[in-house]
């Protein structure tokens, strides 16, 4: 009888960091510090997103001596299954989590006032469609 692995695995996803840096070259999303971004897949996990995004809260960031990161975290069940433009915007609503202060905290999805991150996911979609890639 063959052992099942319970918990979850991560690799790197060198697919999806070639992805999300050509989306951010070509949508022009200055703001975000290519050197500090970093991509897994998992594998096994429950949850039911797509992708999620993991930022470094400042306390982290000073107690570790370290600059703002953010970690993109693919679920290879949901993710993997989808056709390209569909794996597009979901990359696009992860970089809309990612202030633009890059500060290592995170925009929720129910930010109030201007530039929240509805509007800001709209404007990268629109973009990525005006340039049809």
């Amino acid at each position: 009888m063959v052992k099942k692995r319970s918990g979850v695995n991560w690799e790197t996803a060198e697919d999806i960091e070639k992805r999300t840096l050509h989306l951010i070259k070509e949508l022009d999303l200055e703001w975000l510090s290519y050197g500090r971004l970093f991509f897994y897949r998992s594998y096994g996990s429950k949850a039911r997103a797509y992708a999620r995004t993991w930022g470094l809260p400042r306390l982290w960031q000073r107690t570790l001596n370290v600059e703002p990161a953010y970690i993109i975290e693919i679920i290879s069940e949901h993710f993997d299954k989808l056709n390209q433009r569909k794996k597009d915007e979901i990359l696009l609503h992860e970089l809309s989590h990612i202030p633009k202060n890059f500060s290592g905290s995170l925009t929720p999805h129910t930010r109030s006032g201007h530039n929240n991150f509805k509007d800001k996911l709209r404007q990268m979609i629109t973009k990525l469609n005006e340039l049809n890639f």
